[in-house]
């Protein structure tokens, strides 16, 4: 395998690295689901109840941060006391509200689909999330997804965040297969710079906002 990292750009069809691998490894919303402007509008009604203003900017930046974090760390930088646990748990709420508008980011699907069209020969895939067993799961049953993967790495199941390495190290662990040997499927930059430390290649796929600069061009 080549030792260098790839760090590709979602077009019409993902263009993988020509390199051979044996797992691959998938962030949920924003790579997998479409989620992530349902997730900035329950966000945005959460904090909203509290005063608490999110940027859609920042909200974009810190994909993949739990959100105990992303509430913590607002607190702090506003001033507001919010207890976290509350404000976490109505965010999921709202979020679940809006499941049943929930799709799959197209150019990923395909690439599962194509995976999992293999059969024996197929790769064992792990998803790699910073939000809650709670959230994926409910996310990949509503898509119809849950069985497609050996294992679910979701805040909770590690100490440090992305872009923190051990979240990809974790998964790769439980799939037994060497880091060097996993492909990520990532949409933000902290994921792709966890991937990076954990020494896998990655491919970079479009958030929404990128989409729309990239089909207006």
């Amino acid at each position: 395998m080549s030792s260098q990292l790839s760090v590709l750009s979602c077009q019409e069809k993902l263009q993988l690295p020509p390199d051979e691998f044996k797992a691959l490894l998938f962030d949920c919303d924003g790579t997998i689901a479409d989620s992530m402007p349902l997730h900035y509008v329950a966000w945005k009604r959460a904090l909203g109840e509290h005063g608490c203003e999110f940027p859609e900017d920042i909200f974009y930046a810190w994909g993949g941060m739990p959100a105990a974090e992303i509430i913590a760390t607002l607190g702090r930088q506003q001033g507001i006391a919010m207890p976290i646990a509350d404000v976490e748990h109505r965010k999921e709420a709202l979020y679940y509200e809006m499941l049943p508008d929930l799709r799959a980011v197209p150019e990923v699907l395909a690439e599962i689909d194509r995976n999992c069209a293999l059969g024996a020969g197929r790769l064992p895939m792990a998803v790699v999330s910073g939000s809650t067993r709670d959230s994926v799961t409910r996310s990949l049953v509503a898509l119809g997804l849950l069985d497609r993967f050996a294992t679910l790495v979701c805040a909770g199941d590690y100490t440090k965040s992305k872009p923190d390495p051990e979240p990809f190290l974790t998964a790769a662990a439980r799939l037994g297969v060497d880091p060097k040997d996993c492909l990520v499927f990532e949409d933000t930059e902290m994921g792709i710079q966890a991937a990076t430390r954990a020494g896998m290649a990655s491919v970079k796929v479009l958030q929404p906002w990128e989409r729309k600069l990239a089909t207006s061009a």
